[in-house]
Parts: C-alpha cells; sequence; structure tokens
C-alpha cells in the first residue's frame, strides 16, 4: 500500500469514522481481570497504571499476600497478591500476569496500591441499575471487597470496592 491510498483512508473535516468504537457511555467504566478463571472488576478511574509483573523487594515479616514494593518513578507502591490475599488459589506467575496500579484520593491524603492479577480482560461498560448488591452468604472474597455484581453474557463480573481494598489490615505474626 502506497501513501496516497493510505491519505484517501484519513477522514475529512466533519467526516467520522467511529465504526466499531465503543467508548461513549452514560454507566460506570471497570477494568476486568481475571483471577483464577474468575471476572473481576475495578473503577478504571482508579487505575494509574498497568505493569508486567517484576519481582518486588520483599518487606520483613509481612503477611504472604504482601509480595513486596516497587519503585515507580520515585514512589514506593506496596504490591498485593489478589489471589493470596483472598486463598482463590496458589499464585503462578506467567506471561500474562500484570500489576494494576491502583491510586485512591480521599479528604486527607493519595494511596496507591498495586495488586497482583493473572491478566486484563477488558474494560467494561455498566449501568447503575445494572450492578446487583452480592449475596451475603460467604465466599473466598470477604463481603467488604465487593461493590456489586454485574452478569455479562454468561458470566458473572464481581466488581471490588477499590476504598476497601486499599485499606492496610493489622499484620498478625504467625
Amino acid at each position: 500500500m502506497n501513501i496516497q491510498e493510505l491519505a484517501s483512508e484519513i477522514p475529512v473535516e466533519g467526516e467520522y469514522s467511529l465504526e466499531g468504537i465503543d467508548f461513549i457511555t452514560n454507566g460506570e467504566q471497570y477494568l476486568t481481570f481475571l483471577l483464577a478463571h474468575e471476572q473481576y472488576a475495578v473503577d478504571i478511574l482508579c487505575v494509574e497504571e498497568i505493569r508486567s509483573w517484576e519481582k518486588a523487594t520483599k518487606i520483613p515479616n509481612s503477611p504472604e499476600h504482601v509480595k513486596g514494593v516497587i519503585n515507580m518513578r520515585g514512589v514506593i507502591v506496596p504490591i498485593i497478591d489478589l489471589r493470596i490475599k483472598f486463598t482463590i488459589g496458589d499464585s503462578n506467575y506467567c506471561d500474562t500476569t500484570v500489576v494494576i496500579v491502583l491510586s485512591l484520593e480521599d479528604e486527607v491524603d493519595s494511596k496507591i496500591i498495586g495488586f497482583v492479577v493473572d491478566a486484563v480482560s477488558d474494560v467494561l461498560n455498566a449501568e447503575s441499575n445494572e450492578i446487583k448488591p452480592a449475596p451475603s452468604f460467604g465466599g473466598c472474597v470477604p463481603q467488604n471487597y465487593i461493590e456489586g455484581l454485574v452478569n455479562v453474557g454468561d458470566n458473572v463480573v464481581t466488581i471490588l470496592n477499590v476504598a476497601a481494598l486499599q485499606q492496610i489490615e493489622p499484620h498478625k505474626p504467625e
């Protein structure tokens, strides 16, 4: 293909080519990811960065789910393995393993924490009336971490509460 053919495909002023692009929504957007073949999601506005898995610097006497810290452009970011935190299987770090770095600001300060997940899936658009409360019958993910559930085709996506995820629990030495 030559440059003239490429130039002919560029839309001119007033002409728009938005075929196949689904970015306009009235609902909330969530980044979906996999943990042990189950889909979870977090508010996309809290996602600071998605990084490939890299070994973190261990913190002595930290809980097993705290993999350590990384230096992200001068900011020290704690790394939490969600599989271990939610006790849903052993960690298996591979090519698709990523760290989702989430940032949450409140009245006092800003917190940045990275969460190790099996793979990033997609961006989910969900209206508030599509998000259902999580049943309180228990499960591997504690109730306080779940913001709601949403049906996507034949699957159910668990939307996680970013503020609850970023709470640091007191460490209980073994």
